[in-house]
Formats: structure tokens, C-alpha cells, sequence
């Protein structure tokens, strides 16, 4: 199984969001899309629900010299959640990658004030509120974002993707109310082989599906 692109998978995930929204399992909902690639597939999602979207940006630290390896992630005011077993296996502390978490904390900044154009965050509290990524590899950006909602205490929170593996769906679990995920491969491999068309966004068109045009 494999999606023609983010706008086809969102409205997959769209489809099952609905129908659970049908029977009274997502009240009052807001939906977050992760920046970049969660935004197309949260913006059908959203549509789907007739909810409000907005972007919550998480941001993935890479290893030194292996910008590719996560080892930690960033979101929202909260400290930088970090991969144990990797920074024992580099043999460094997070003291020592601290410059490395600060610099995604600039450009976390960055995109929050560029996405958001100075509106506050939406009150959550007694909310439900749904997380929507493009895929889950090993959701460690996911599971920073998931953590930076749970302190505002929503009234439920869902993670809702269109493809994970099947360890990262397990393990979120334990972040969030419900994860929804459409489809989890034996053999997972990255989350742009589930797609035909995985190109990139850019801010541009992050903007378009956040506000309806690009600047």
C-alpha cells in the first residue's frame, strides 16, 4: 500500500477521523499539522472535520556530523527530549549538544512566528485536540509535539497519521489518548517509501494550507 501524495493519505485519514468524530469520539476538535510534511495531510484532516488548523512545530536534533540521526527533538517551550541510548552510544551528555538543541530552538522560533503571524496559541484546556504527522519512522519529533500539547491540559489528545511503523505506533501509545494510523508495515524502512510523491514543502506552501496564500 502506498499513497499517491500527502493531500491523498490526509484524505484517507480524513475519511476514519470523521467517521469516529460521526460517533461522538472527537468532540470540539483542533488540529495541529506537523512542519513541514504533516501540514497537506492535517489541512484535509482538518477540512474533513471542519475543525481549525494550526501548525505546532516540532523540530528533530541531529547527531554531529550525522544531521540524518536523531538523537533528540524540540518543541514548544518544553526542554529538549533526548535519545538515551543514542547519546550513550556517541558517549555524549546533553550539556555537550546543548548548542545543537539551541540551534533548532532558533529556527522552532522561526517558523512559529512565521506560521503564526503573532496569534497567541489557541487555548487547549478541555479541548480535543489531534496531532497530524505525514508518518511515524521512530516519532521522535512526534513525541516531543505530543508532550508540548499534554501541559495544556486538552481533554483528549490524538495522534492521527497515515503510515508508521509499528514499534513507533506502540510507543506513542503511551503519549497519546488514541493513535490512529492507517496503515503499519511489517517492514517499515522510511516514511517517504509509502509515498509516490514525497517532495518537500516549503514555507510557501506551508503558509497557502495554513492561511490560504503564501505570504
Amino acid at each position: 500500500m502506498r499513497f499517491r501524495d500527502r493531500r491523498q493519505a490526509g484524505r484517507a485519514l480524513g475519511e476514519e477521523l470523521l467517521s469516529r468524530q460521526e460517533a461522538g469520539a472527537l468532540p470540539d476538535p483542533l488540529v495541529f499539522g506537523l512542519p513541514r510534511g504533516g501540514l497537506p495531510v492535517a489541512r484535509e484532516v482538518a477540512d474533513a472535520l471542519g475543525a481549525p488548523l494550526e501548525a505546532l512545530v516540532s523540530r528533530k536534533i541531529g547527531a554531529p556530523g550525522q544531521p540524518e540521526l536523531a538523537i533528540g527533538a524540540v518543541a514548544g517551550d518544553a526542554p529538549p527530549l533526548w535519545d538515551r541510548e543514542a547519546l550513550a552510544w556517541l558517549r555524549a551528555t546533553p550539556e555537550e549538544l546543548a548548542p545543537l538543541a539551541e540551534r533548532e530552538r532558533r529556527e522552532l522560533r522561526r517558523r512559529e512566528d512565521l506560521y503564526r503571524r503573532g496569534r497567541p496559541v489557541p487555548d487547549l484546556a478541555g479541548r480535543t485536540v489531534v496531532v497530524v504527522d505525514d508518518g511515524l519512522a521512530t516519532g521522535f519529533t512526534a513525541r516531543a509535539a505530543l508532550r508540548s500539547v499534554r501541559v495544556h491540559h486538552p481533554a483528549r489528545l490524538v495522534l492521527a497519521v497515515p503510515v508508521g511503523s509499528r514499534e513507533a505506533v506502540a510507543a506513542l501509545g503511551r503519549e497519546a489518548d488514541e493513535v490512529v494510523c492507517l496503515y503499519e508495515p511489517r517492514s517499515f524502512g522510511s516514511v517517504g517509501l509509502w509515498y509516490e510523491d514525497f517532495g518537500q514543502v516549503d514555507d510557501e506552501e506551508a503558509l497557502r494550507l495554513l492561511h490560504g496564500d503564501g505570504g
